[in-house]
């Protein structure tokens, strides 16, 4: 029977490998949680663009009406201005963000996967 002060050389080997293994599989999932965190935070962004050229496009309408006095037309044409200069803006930088997702990235994984783009098929347009 061994003595309590005598380390467990099996155990500590068994949680070496545990503790191995977990980290292993940590850090195989770092990088699809940045990949998606990244994806978000460009939606958000797309999303914030949009709402913030509407809201500027009727602030400004606003303000035409308020000193001018040619109620609601100002509003209208701030509307339709402001959200027609934030499609074009969100369409830019939409553009813009695929150009990227698409690129080849400079260093290859672990599985010399060279991310060149989506691996999801293609779909048939009728």
């Amino acid at each position: 029977m061994p003595k309590a002060d005598e380390p467990n050389d099996k155990a500590l080997r068994s949680l070496d490998a545990r503790l191995d293994a977990f980290e292993a599989k940590k850090a195989a999932e770092k990088p699809a949680k940045a990949e998606s965190e990244k994806a978000n935070q460009d939606g958000y962004r797309l999303l914030a663009d949009l709402i913030g050229g509407v809201l500027v496009g009727l602030g400004f309408g606003w303000l035409l009406d308020h000193y001018v006095h040619t109620s609601p037309w100002g509003m209208v044409g701030g509307l339709l201005i402001g959200l027609g200069f934030a499609i074009f803006s969100i369409v830019r930088k939409a553009m813009k963000l695929s150009a990227q997702a698409s690129a080849p990235s400079p260093q290859g994984n672990a599985d010399g996967h060279m991310g060149d783009g989506p691996t999801v098929p293609k779909q048939k347009r009728d």
